[in-house]
C-alpha cells in the first residue's frame, strides 16, 4: 500500500508540474492564460520591483538549495527517498505558481515589435526555446528528472540506479542545452517590457548560479570524465566539440 501511495503522489506532482510549465509558457508569452507577465495588480514601480525581486529570489533559493546533495541527504531523513525528486519538483512548481500569482507588471518597453519581420523572428525563437526545453529533458531522462522513474521503480520493488553520465545529441555542442533553451524562451519576445526584462534577467542569474553549483556536483560525482567533457564542450554557446 505504501508503494502504491508513493507512486500516486509522484504522478499527482508530475501532473501539477505539467500544468505549471504550460502556464509558465503562457505567462512569459502573455498568451492563453488569465494573467501574463505584463498583467497583474497595479503598484508603484518601486513596490512592484521589490515584490518581483522577492518572488524571483524565493524561487532561486528553493531551486538551488534543494538541488544540492548536502540538502538531499538531510531531506531524505524526512521524506521517503523515492519521493525526494518529486518533492523537489513540487516545491519548484509551487514557488513558480506563487510567482505567477503575485507578479506585479512593470510597464514601459525596452523594445516593441507589434508586427513585421522582428515580431515573427522573435515569436519563432520563443517557441523554439520552449520546444527545446522539452526536447532537452528527454535527451537525458525526462522521467528521472521529474521523479516519475524513482516512484515507478519503488512501486515495482526495484532498487534505484542513477542515470549514467552521457552526452547525446545537443550535449555534444553545449553542456547545458536545457538552460540555453530556457534563456532563449525568456529573452525572445517581440514586446520586452521592463517587467519582462526584470524576470528574464533574474532567471538568467538563477541559471548561471545553478550551473556553477551543478558543475561542482557533477565534478564530484563523475570526476575526470566530466572534467574532460567540460574542457571539450562549451557551457552555453553551441560550438563544435573540441578534440
Amino acid at each position: 500500500m505504501k508503494r502504491l501511495s508513493v507512486f500516486i503522489i509522484g504522478i499527482a506532482i508530475y501532473l501539477l508540474f505539467l500544468f505549471t510549465v504550460l502556464y509558465g509558457v503562457g505567462f512569459v508569452g502573455n498568451i492563453f492564460v488569465p494573467k501574463g507577465i505584463d498583467d497583474g495588480a497595479s503598484s508603484s514601480a518601486v513596490v512592484a520591483l521589490l515584490i518581483d525581486l522577492a518572488l524571483i529570489a524565493l524561487f532561486g533559493v528553493q531551486h538551488s538549495l534543494m538541488a544540492r546533495p548536502e540538502f538531499k541527504n538531510r531531506w531524505t531523513q524526512v521524506v521517503p527517498k523515492p519521493l525526494e525528486r518529486s518533492v523537489y519538483v513540487l516545491a519548484a512548481s509551487l514557488s513558480l505558481l506563487f510567482l505567477f500569482w503575485q507578479w506585479r507588471a512593470i510597464t514601459g518597453y525596452i523594445w516593441n515589435f507589434p508586427s513585421g519581420a522582428m515580431n515573427i523572428a522573435l515569436n519563432i525563437l520563443f517557441w523554439v526555446g520552449w520546444i527545446d526545453v522539452v526536447f532537452s529533458t528527454f535527451l537525458i531522462n525526462h522521467f528521472d528528472l521529474f521523479g516519475l522513474r524513482q516512484v515507478f521503480l519503488y512501486l515495482r520493488g526495484i532498487d534505484y540506479t542513477p542515470v549514467p553520465f552521457k552526452q547525446p545529441a545537443l550535449y555534444n555542442y553545449v553542456r547545458h542545452p536545457l538552460m540555453l533553451a530556457f534563456l532563449v524562451a525568456f529573452w525572445a519576445t517581440p514586446q520586452m517590457s521592463i517587467g519582462h526584462l526584470l524576470f528574464a534577467a533574474g532567471m538568467t542569474i538563477i541559471i548561471f548560479v545553478g550551473i556553477a553549483f551543478e558543475e561542482r556536483d557533477l565534478l564530484k560525482a563523475f570526476g575526470e570524465s566530466y572534467d574532460q567533457y567540460r574542457k571539450q564542450v562549451s557551457m552555453l554557446f553551441p560550438m563544435p566539440r573540441k578534440k
